[in-house]
């Protein structure tokens, strides 16, 4: 693997290759002596590995500890050197031909410049057309259009090179990503469940979490399924010489029966990260029309009502005074109350008095039509403008900054149905008009100065994201909001390493009862980026103890494993299990209905878990299904896919 990149997202996803996927990484930075960038340490033994690596790992959603290669060696030491560091100012044909780009696997261009990474890609993919490119890239709408060119320039390289019959078998994807949306789903998930270690996978937030073992006797509580059996340890209970584990290392993806036969013995289960309070409600104007209660406040509308009601109780007065026809009583009390009906001088006196009476409620009622019609002008004109904080609104998040990342975390909250209240100090931020569109409470104002954090309501919220990019600000608004609710929970984005890990402990030792979770995005994006530097099905791994799980994203057309199956089929313990379903494509369209294609991956809805469909679901070859495997399950996955193709092709020619 080769890694280039010019901050902290570098070495991250660097340690990231190394330490949980076991890959062997050449690290091209522009120089590797500079204080403020994190050093990557020499690899160690085992036990000083795993001490020096405790609290570094994203990825690491259940016991962080290095990985080496899985396989039957996994008790062999590590080699001396598994991160090479190449200085190189700029990434030309020289340093990605010193940095071995022509025969590595896959290459990640992390520079903070969109243009320096854009010029980096093309030439790395003309001196390694095989080679799997990651991108980093702010602008999402280039990124789609440059993946599209330089796949399609290593399909043409592949079609025309010596091996295209193994073309296929290939996997030069280009896949371009951006900060703001790797991290968004960690932060969210953290203003939810309190944590960060998560994986985000066709709208579903998973996350992997190591429970002590269960005395005998009490059932467990299983998730959505077992991963793992954990090993025995000191935690075992000395009762439990059957567990299940051993000494030898853990049980990774037991079936329900070996999961439910364990006793005594720690498990690592699968649970979803969903919202469970009380979901948003919009309010304001929405679609067609706007509501009674945004046109008019509660006092007008009472005022409005006593108006109407004084005014038929004079039509129904001069009614019965007068004798005269109701409609026509209603009438002259119409005239009277707006002053354009004759004095009545020579009428009895219950007129005249009917009169007055009208002109005065006609009086009453000019300022409350007053006060509407400039009321619901007022309405309407802040159909564009930032919705204010609403009363008794409590358990919400409060979101400083809308920039990047925090208008990334905006819309996955939103998303969620989590109710959100920003704070944001400049008028234009990109953010902002999110904020307005999606008519979330927001409040502009700095929030160091006084009384900003109270407009947000902080007393009664349940957690902070403090996402501005200066760490001050961000340090100022979590100590602020702590001393006005000790138990509120935080989370920071700072960027320093150091800083971030000072702030952490003193915030924890302050207020032990309370969460506090301090973040850099390097840190919650390199994951992301590693995962995708493995392939692009790849979309998270989850250490267990010194073995490794792979969460994938797999098409079943052409997987003969997959395709015609039942998920309870699929199943192989200690290798491969399906966690859920895609079912959001239509079934197979006829060679002559060339409208019905399936939806792009921005239309579809969240996938189905297992649970939800049942073991005797028949995948269809239109689905797309959610894997946690080993990696050699994962390996003879595409080994019987590319076998069976193997033997279709030889089968077409002999015919």
């Amino acid at each position: 693997m080769v890694v280039c990149g010019d901050d902290a997202l570098a070495h991250r996803l660097a340690a990231e290759l190394r330490d949980v996927y076991g890959e062997r990484v050449t690290l091209v930075v522009p120089s590797a002596r500079e204080s403020h960038r994190p050093r990557i340490p020499p690899p160690a033994r085992a036990l000083d590995r795993a001490t020096a690596l405790l609290g570094r790992m994203s990825a690491a959603m259940t016991r962080t500890s290095p990985l080496p290669p899985e396989g039957p060696d996994d008790d062999a030491e590590a080699p001396e050197e598994t991160v090479r560091l190449l200085e190189a100012a700029q990434p030309d044909d020289a340093a990605l031909a010193a940095a071995g780009v022509a025969e590595a696997d896959a290459l990640a261009l992390v520079y903070d410049d969109d243009e320096l990474n854009i010029h980096a890609a093309l030439r790395a993919r003309r001196l390694n057309p095989r080679l799997r490119l990651v991108i980093r890239l702010y602008n999402r709408k280039l990124g789609q259009h440059l993946e599209e060119l330089l796949d399609q320039a290593a399909a043409v390289a592949a079609l025309g090179s010596d091996d295209a019959g193994d073309a296929e078998a290939v996997d030069a994807s280009t896949t371009v990503l951006s900060d703001a949306d790797t991290v968004a789903p960690a932060l969210a998930a953290a203003a939810v469940a309190g944590t960060s270690k998560v994986i985000e996978a066709d709208g579903l937030l998973l996350r992997a979490v190591e429970r002590a073992p269960v005395p005998p006797g009490r059932p467990g509580n299983p998730g959505l399924c077992t991963l793992a059996l954990l090993s025995a340890s000191a935690n075992d209970p000395e009762d439990a010489p059957s567990s299940a584990a051993g000494h030898e290392g853990p049980v990774l993806l037991p079936d329900d029966a070996a999961a439910s036969a364990a006793v005594g013995c720690g498990t690592v289960v699968l649970e979803t990260v969903s919202y469970t309070g009380r979901p948003v409600r919009p309010r304001g104007l929405r679609g067609r029309g706007a509501p009674l209660a945004s046109l008019f406040s509660r006092r007008l509308r009472w005022s409005l009502a006593g108006v109407v009601g004084a005014v038929l109780a004079l039509a129904v007065a001069g009614w019965l005074t007068t004798g005269e026809d109701p409609v026509h009583a209603a009438y002259l009390s119409l005239l009277d109350l707006f002053a354009i009906n004759d004095p009545a001088i020579h009428d009895p006196t219950p007129r005249k008095v009917l009169q007055l009476l009208s002109g005065l409620t006609g009086l009453l009622l000019l300022p409350v039509l007053v006060a509407a019609a400039l009321e619901g002008l007022g309405t309407f004109r802040s159909a564009s403008a930032l919705r204010r904080p609403p009363r008794g609104l409590s358990g919400h998040v409060v979101l400083l900054g809308l920039g990047k990342v925090g208008t990334r975390v905006l819309a996955r909250l939103h998303e969620m149905g989590i109710p959100v209240v920003c704070i944001e100090g400049d008028p234009e931020a990109r953010g902002i008009a999110l904020a307005r569109r999606l008519r979330v409470p927001t409040v502009l104002g700095d929030v160091t100065h006084e009384g900003v954090l109270e407009a947000a309501m902080i007393e009664r919220a349940a957690t902070l994201l403090a996402l501005t990019s200066e760490d001050t600000t961000n340090l100022e608004a979590a100590l602020y909001a702590r001393s006005v609710q000790p138990r509120l929970r935080v989370t920071l984005r700072l960027f320093d390493d150091r800083f971030a890990t000072a702030v952490y402990r003193t915030l924890r030792a302050a207020h032990p009862r309370a969460l506090t979770r301090s973040r850099s995005v390097s840190y919650l994006a390199a994951p992301a980026f590693a995962g995708a530097m493995m392939g692009r099905q790849i979309l998270g791994a989850i250490p267990v103890e010194r073995r490794v799980l792979l969460v994938a994203r797999v098409e079943v057309r052409g997987h003969v494993a997959l395709e015609g199956r039942t998920v309870a089929e699929v199943l192989r313990p200690g290798r491969l299990r399906v966690l859920a379903v895609d079912t959001s494509a239509p079934d197979d369209p006829e060679p002559d209905d060339a409208a019905a294609v399936p939806p792009p991956d921005a239309e579809r809805e969240p996938a189905h878990l297992v649970h939800e469909l049942g073991d005797g679901y028949v995948l269809r070859p239109q689905d797309r299904v959610l894997l946690v495997a080993t990696r050699q399950g994962l390996g003879d996955l595409h080994v019987r896919r590319h076998r069976a193709a193997d033997t279709g092709a030889g089968a077409a020619r002999q015919g």
